[in-house]
Parts: structure tokens; C-alpha cells; sequence
């Protein structure tokens, strides 16, 4: 039998035509980039969140000369969270970054391991994370919830 996955989002021109809250999650993780350590594919990543709780986090990749040593963002912004805020789930997570070496206009997508991080923490607090994409300028996407970026994601169940 043959199935079809897909799923809506919603794209905007620009930060201008978000709502306040929204933009200024887009504005934290545009600052986050600022402290992003990536010497290496100056491909800078920053990561900002708001928390159900009202608190924010933020998180930047940090690169290592022995690439797997590394950690995006996205995931630097989990951990952090997961300490500092261990029973808080995550109301909306926006991601952006910087590119050093070119153009930082089309919104950007956590890779893979991200994805599956972001999806294992929205099951682990049984909440939706809506994921705002964007770079340092241009289109921004909103997605409702971080799982529809993750069609058919390996989880616990796999292991029952």
C-alpha cells in the first residue's frame, strides 16, 4: 500500500510580516550566531528558544578541528535547556545563521541529527516545538511542529 507524508507551513517575505513574539525569537537567534565558534566552514548557526515556563534559551554551533567533536546549535540549545530547565518543555525553537562566505538569505532546516534531537525532546515532554527558519535576512518558514520534519524518525518504541 502506498502512503504520502506531507505537511503545511507557512512562509513569510521577511521578519517584518511576523508577529512581534515570533520576530523576536527570529532576532535572538540571529544575535546567537554572534557567538557561534566555527572557524572552520565559517557557517555560523544560532539557535533561540522560548520556553513554556517564559524563560529563553539560546544556543550556537561550536565547531571542532575533529569535525564529529563538534555540536550545532540546535542541539547546544537542547542540552542547555534540558539542564537548566529539566522539567520546562520548549514552546517555539528559531533557528538562523550567518554564512561568512556567502549569502545568508534562505531560511535554514536543522540537519538530520537535529532533527531527531528536537523530535526526541518534543516526545520526552509530550509537546509540540514549532520551528521558525530563517537566515540573517529574507523569507522565514514557520513550522507547527518539529515531527513533521522528521517523517517516520527512529524512537523508543523500536527498542519494545
Amino acid at each position: 500500500m502506498e502512503k504520502t507524508f506531507s505537511f503545511v507551513y507557512d512562509e513569510y517575505d521577511s521578519i517584518a510580516d511576523l508577529t512581534a513574539e515570533d520576530a523576536l525569537l527570529v532576532e535572538g537567534a540571529r544575535n546567537a550566531t554572534k557567538l557561534a565558534y566555527a572557524p572552520y566552514s565559517n557557517f555560523l548557526v544560532g539557535a533561540y528558544a522560548s520556553l513554556a515556563s517564559g524563560d529563553f534559551v539560546k544556543g550556537s554551533n561550536q565547531e571542532n578541528a575533529s569535525y564529529p567533536v563538534g555540536i550545532c546549535a540546535e542541539r547546544a540549545l537542547l542540552a542547555s535547556t534540558a539542564q537548566l530547565f529539566p522539567d520546562v518543555p520548549i514552546n517555539t525553537l528559531a533557528i538562523s545563521y550567518n554564512n561568512l562566505n556567502g549569502s545568508s538569505s534562505l531560511p535554514l532546516c536543522p540537519c538530520g541529527m537535529c532533527r531527531q534531537a528536537i523530535n526526541e525532546f518534543e516526545n520526552r515532554y509530550n509537546s509540540p516545538i514549532r520551528i521558525i527558519l530563517s537566515g540573517m535576512e529574507g523569507k522565514v518558514i514557520v513550522v507547527s511542529q518539529a515531527s513533521q520534519l522528521l517523517p517516520l524518525s527512529f524512537n523508543g518504541e523500536a527498542f519494545f
